[in-house]
């Protein structure tokens, strides 16, 4: 008789081992499809629908209320130490497209990257009441709460590294054509554009900046964008 029990409590414990391993899997495999691609609609026709890596984020198109419920960010240091949040696919590209660049002996470095509208508040709110700075320094240089590219996480802000020295200052970058003709050239490769070419601030409304970058996801579509020499606007029609 105990050498029944003493089997059948075995038995038992197996099940339930099993029935707790496979609920394991269950909530893993959950987590990961959940979490594994951004599937959203931006609410601006069927192309952004099939493509959510096409949502358009600018002065006049606000982020889609449902869009940081459904985003997967990544956690990435640079070769400072300093910490960036990605959304996950755009994470992979960028890392793919900074290898090609160390390899041509061009280093790129993620500078700022995705910011929730939350923090962008706080910003604006800490900004806007500095006396040094005010409302309308942040009206003409910081953009407003819910309309920031980069609550989308697919918006990438570089810095360059060569040797010892850092360029992270704007105008340096700007300076720095031929080091940012080599990147801008394999952008499109890696589903990448330049977000806000020179001579298009009408349009995107913003000035020329050869270092924020925007990742729509299909190359064949960052080709495109870039070999017509379109912003991301006038390809969706939007300008």
């Amino acid at each position: 008789m105990r050498k029944r029990l003493v089997i059948l409590t075995t038995v038992l414990t197996m099940v339930v081992a099993t029935l707790v391993i496979c609920l394991a899997i269950v909530m893993m495999v959950t987590m990961v499809t959940m979490g594994s691609t951004l599937d959203t609609e931006a609410g601006m026709g069927s192309e952004v629908d099939e493509n959510p890596y096409l949502v358009l984020v600018n002065k006049e198109h606000e982020l889609p209320e449902d869009w940081e419920d459904k985003v997967q960010i990544d956690v990435i240091a640079n070769a400072l130490g300093e910490k960036s949040r990605i959304e996950h696919e755009t994470c992979g590209a960028f890392l793919e497209l900074r290898k090609d660049l160390m390899d041509q002996g061009i280093q790129i470095e993620l500078d700022s990257v995705y910011r929730s509208v939350k923090e962008q508040e706080e910003i604006w709110a800490e900004w806007s009441t500095d006396p040094e700075l005010g409302e309308e320094y942040c009206k003409k240089y910081l953009a407003v709460p819910g309309f920031s590219e980069h609550h989308t996480g697919l918006a990438v802000d570089i810095f360059l590294i060569k040797g010892d020295e850092i360029i992270r200052d704007n105008e340096d970058m700007i300076a720095d054509e031929e080091d940012f003709a080599v990147i801008h050239e394999l952008l499109p490769s890696y589903g990448f554009i330049l977000r806000y070419p020179e001579g298009k601030d009408d349009v995107t409304g913003y000035a020329y900046e050869p270092w924020h970058l925007r990742y729509v996801g299909d190359p064949e579509i960052a080709k495109e964008i870039t070999e017509n020499d379109l912003t991301l606007e006038e390809y969706l029609g939007l300008d």
